[in-house]
């Protein structure tokens, strides 16, 4: 009995370390058509570069209509455009 307690307490422990939660639940959703380069860097696979790229598509072309329209800036594949799809919203 006391080793299926220690088991239990171990996995609460584990499973409330950061990294196990649920990302859902830290996630933040970032506005693409209003973000800054401090906030697209918060998202997953956008450094700078990338997040110039961003601003700089938006400023020559206006805001996106679409998640998918991402593709179009330069450093944009289908890869990172899923691993960021549910971090962004277009308003």
């Amino acid at each position: 009995m006391k080793k299926l307690i220690r088991l239990v307490t171990l996995v609460c422990v584990v499973l409330a370390m950061p990294g196990f939660a649920d990302e859902n639940q830290s996630m933040s959703i970032i506005n693409v058509n209003e973000a800054g380069l401090t906030s697209l860097v918060q998202l997953k696979g956008i450094g700078e570069s990338k997040a110039k790229a961003i601003i700089a598509w938006r400023e020559e072309h206006g805001p996106f209509e679409t998640v998918d329209e991402l593709l179009s800036v330069n450093g944009i594949g289908e890869s990172t455009l899923e691993s960021i799809r549910k971090q962004v919203s277009l308003e």
